[in-house]
């Protein structure tokens, strides 16, 4: 059967394991998640269920530019420590190089997680920790540049058609610190704008006001809100007098892609109280 990349990457969050590993876990199952899991503990590839401070959501994004584009990376291991250090970090360059040589080849990702599975393990097996390749992404487009922020925990990159690398650079940087969600508002979901204006509509339930002048103030609220989210409507980070749509319109410039990586986005930790935590062992 045809296994799901979904699939892949939920078993890959829940147990750490490459990715290769947890494929074949998949296919021995049928594609069935908890017998996947049951099936790699009795393998002792999952030595025990996953806790919270075994989950890899430290680590570091790299990114480089292609021919066509930018390349990036994100290796996740379990501490901040181990992200720091230097055969970790080795390998996350060593990750991008080899991106960076195939990256012409269908399932980035895959393609990418097997070429690196022999040095991963060897790397898990000599650091202790779990240690993922979550992500490998590439954007194309004509100009290109990418910002990588100083902790290299959150990452932006930019193509623009026409303008210079400055301005991708300059705009890279704003995603990052802004994280938006969409280009333009028309690119939001409907489900979201839906959601969005419930929560402003409950805001002003009750209050003493005529009907059109509620619906009014959920519309404005719900346009901000609109816009806040949107990278286009968003203030220029360095020149707040102008919005990023602005600041292309004056170069003659068009945003052909962007994406923003933050080490770990997504992945739910479980959080534990130490001190219940401790109580029940003490009373257990």
């Amino acid at each position: 059967m045809t296994i799901k990349a979904t699939d892949v990457k939920n078993l890959r969050e829940k147990t750490g394991l490459g990715m290769m590993e947890c494929k074949k876990a998949l296919e021995e199952a049928n594609g069935d998640l908890e017998e996947a899991i049951t099936n790699l503990r009795k393998n002792s590839a999952l030595k025990a269920e996953k806790k919270s401070s075994r989950t890899a959501v430290e680590g570091v994004i790299s990114a480089k530019k292609s021919q066509k584009g930018i390349i990036f990376t994100e290796v996740n291991c379990e501490t901040d420590f181990v992200a720091k250090d230097e055969h970790f970090l080795d390998f996350c360059q060593n990750a991008l190089d080899y991106a960076f040589e195939n990256s012409t080849k269908e399932n980035f990702l895959e393609v990418v997680s097997e070429g690196m599975e022999e040095q991963r393990m060897s790397l898990v097996q000599k650091i202790g920790e779990n240690i993922i390749i979550r992500n490998v992404r590439e954007i194309s487009g004509e100009v290109s540049d990418f910002y990588i922020h100083s902790n290299k925990k959150i990452a932006a990159g930019v193509t623009l058609i026409k303008g210079n690398e400055n301005l991708a650079k300059d705009i890279a940087m704003h995603i990052a610190a802004t994280n938006p969600l969409v280009l333009s508002p028309s690119d939001l979901d409907k489900d979201y704008i839906s959601k969005e204006r419930e929560i402003f509509m409950s805001q002003v339930e009750g209050e003493d006001k005529p009907q059109e002048i509620i619906e009014k103030m959920v519309e404005g609220k719900l346009n901000k809100q609109l816009s806040d989210v949107s990278l286009l409507k968003q203030p220029f980070v360095k020149d707040p007098s102008k919005t990023i749509e602005t600041l292309l319109s004056e170069s003659g410039s068009e945003i052909e892609n962007f994406v923003r990586l933050e080490v770990g986005e997504g992945i739910e930790v479980e959080k534990k109280d130490f001190a219940e935590e401790v109580k029940s062992q003490l009373e257990g």
